[in-house]
């Protein structure tokens, strides 16, 4: 398989598809198919993910929906270990989720920063 080239704004687009199936699919149970991301292309986020105006702004505009709807599931919750009502991988709590999404932004801030390297030749802090 060929990979989909990396793009800052792919990795918005990837994270929020991340954020709409953990919360919306996994936490609220809701019918929500990711935005760009499918079984059969999971690099779909990075498919066009070009430096376009519209683009750009379609993938922020996202991105901060699916952390808005994530804060409020949060906000919500009675206590961390609420357990989610859509997945597939068995019960899985809110206190799982925040975690995963740590390691999850954690991974993408790490290439982000290599592609800034790429960009300014700066390493270090």
């Amino acid at each position: 398989m060929v990979r989909a080239r990396i793009a800052l704004i792919g990795l918005v687009r990837h994270l929020a598809d991340v954020e709409r199936i953990w919360f919306r699919q996994v936490m609220a149970g809701q019918d929500a198919p990711p935005h760009f991301w499918s079984t059969a292309d999971r690099d779909a986020g990075f498919h066009g993910a070009v430096a376009d105006p519209e683009i750009v702004a379609q993938a922020w505009r996202l991105w901060r929906a699916e952390i808005a709807f994530a804060e409020q599931v949060v906000a919500d919750a009675p206590e961390l270990d609420v357990i989610g009502r859509g997945s597939q991988r068995g019960q899985i709590s809110l206190r799982w989720v925040l975690v995963h999404m740590v390691e999850e932004y954690a991974r993408h801030n790490g290439h982000a920063d290599l592609l800034r390297e790429r960009i300014d030749s700066a390493v270090g802090e």
